[in-house]
Parts: C-alpha cells; sequence; structure tokens
C-alpha cells in the first residue's frame, strides 16, 4: 500500500501508519471538543481561553503581539484581529510598545483575569473529566514523549 501515489510525489501511508493518524485525529478531535464544552459556561471561546492562559503566564500580564503570537503558534494577523474582540469585550487592552512604533502590547484587564480565574476551574474538570482521569501514569508518560517528538521543529524534507 505505501507505493500508491495519487497526483504527487509523497507514498502513501503504510496501513500502520494509517491506522494510527486516523486514531490520533479521532483522538484530538474528540477530546478538544469535549474541553471545548467546558468552556462554553465561562463565556469564553477555546481561542479566548488560550490567549487569556498565555498572557497572564507573561511578566506584568503584558506581553507584545509578536511574541504573544509566536508563543501561541498563531500568525501576528490573526492575534491582531481576535484580540480586537478580546478588547471590545474589555478582556485585554493594546497599548503601543514603546520598544517598536509599529507594534503594540497586549495587556490583561482586571475582567479578564477575573473572568480567567472563573473560566479556569470550568476548563481544568473538563480537561480531567476528558483527558488525565481516563489515563495511568504510563499513558500520560507516553502521550507526554509522543508530544514532544511531534512538537520538535522539522528539519528539511
Amino acid at each position: 500500500m505505501s507505493t500508491r501515489r495519487v497526483g504527487s510525489a509523497a507514498p502513501w501511508l503504510s496501513e500502520g501508519e494509517e491506522v494510527a493518524w486516523r486514531a490520533f485525529r479521532r483522538m484530538t478531535i474528540a477530546v478538544q471538543a469535549s474541553v471545548v464544552q467546558g468552556l462554553v459556561a465561562s463565556g469564553l471561546s477555546e481561542p479566548d481561553y488560550e490567549v487569556l492562559s498565555t498572557l497572564v503566564e507573561a511578566p506584568e500580564m503584558t506581553s507584545t503581539l509578536h511574541a504573544q503570537a509566536e508563543k501561541m503558534g498563531w500568525s501576528r494577523s490573526r492575534l491582531s484581529r481576535h484580540a480586537g474582540r478580546m478588547e471590545a469585550r474589555e478582556l485585554i487592552r493594546r497599548d503601543p510598545d514603546p520598544a517598536d512604533g509599529r507594534g503594540c502590547l497586549l495587556v490583561l484587564t482586571p475582567l479578564g483575569r477575573d473572568t480567567l480565574r472563573g473560566a479556569t476551574a470550568m476548563h481544568l474538570e473538563s480537561v480531567r473529566r476528558s483527558f488525565a482521569d481516563r489515563l495511568d501514569e504510563r499513558d500520560l508518560s507516553d502521550i507526554a514523549r509522543i508530544a514532544g517528538k511531534l512538537a520538535q521543529p522539522q528539519g528539511p524534507s
């Protein structure tokens, strides 16, 4: 099966590779959907929670748009658009970046901090129910090891 090609020079996945890939996709979709349901009651979307929970880790809960986008793995334009929506809800504010006249700082507001605090308990319960409580220590270790491999930058192909 690995030698079949359709419109591409890339070889098809072997049966084992395809089974693993499909299982990975089903797992990530199912866990993510379940965890997102846990955030709905808090009034935050998954991207909102990601921005707030990443921003709260920054010194003085402030980050440049560029650094925040890089840390989250988002494009600057995606984060800028989303930050505008969050700013309208007063969860964050954007201030001029004194070190870069073209950039801005994202600052977690008191309302954003309180909203994150309220959502965190629901989010953690959802993560526990959908993920952590369903696995044993070896499973968790295996996932952490595999995730570490897959998160490494790829070399040239």
